[in-house]
Parts: C-alpha cells; structure tokens; sequence
C-alpha cells in the first residue's frame, strides 16, 4: 500500500480551523472589552444626569430623601448618593456599579457630582 502525500487543499483546510481556533478567543476578549466599556460610559452619563437633577432639587430647598429619590430613579437602585451643603452651595455626588446587563463582569464603579448654588 502506497502513501500519498496530502494535497494543498487538505493542509490549507487544516490550517484555517487552526487559525480560527487561535482567533475566536481574541475577538470575544474584545467583544467583552468593549461591552464593558460601552456600559460603563452609560452609567456615567445616568450618574451625571442623577447628580445635576439632584443638585437643581436640592438648591430649590429639598430635603435629602427628595435628593435621593430623583437620584435612585435617574441613577437606578444600586445607585449611592452623598450631599453636601457648603454655605450658598450644595453638591450631590452620585457612585453607581456598572453592569452589562444582568451580567457583573467587571468591577467597573463610575462617579459623578454636581455643585449648584441655593436658591434664596
């Protein structure tokens, strides 16, 4: 019985799979980066639009619970707010996690503050 040696489609056949299987990975470990990334640009613009919506209530003489409700519903629940009042000025600043989805795939925390001046 005689051997024949392999043609150059067969050995570019296995090579294409090779390759695949070396790729595949790459491209998920992008395709998460960038959920990630995308994610966690989202959630600092709630956090920023959170903490203005918070300072604008409380400079027209809100009290804290008022902050912290237009906060979670801006921010969402995980959401934590900080107020601070320094004589004519208020700041709320706004920390929320970052998810993609339901998913926690990394520990990716944004902030976000905003000063406003009290309303007399």
């Amino acid at each position: 019985m005689t051997h024949r040696p392999a043609s150059h489609d067969e050995r570019e056949r296995g090579s294409a799979t090779a390759e695949l299987a070396v790729a595949l990975p790459a491209v998920v470990v992008l395709l998460v980066a960038l959920l990630v990334l995308a994610s966690a640009a989202t959630t600092q613009l709630r956090c920023a639009d959170a903490a203005r919506a918070g300072a604008r209530i409380a400079a027209l003489g809100e009290d804290e619970a008022a902050v912290d409700e237009v906060v979670t519903r801006l921010a969402g629940a995980r959401a934590e707010v900080e107020l601070g009042r320094d004589g004519d000025w208020v700041t709320v600043s706004v920390t929320s996690p970052s998810t993609v989805g339901a998913l926690h795939l990394a520990p990716v925390r944004v902030a976000a503050s905003a000063t406003a001046w009290v309303e007399p």
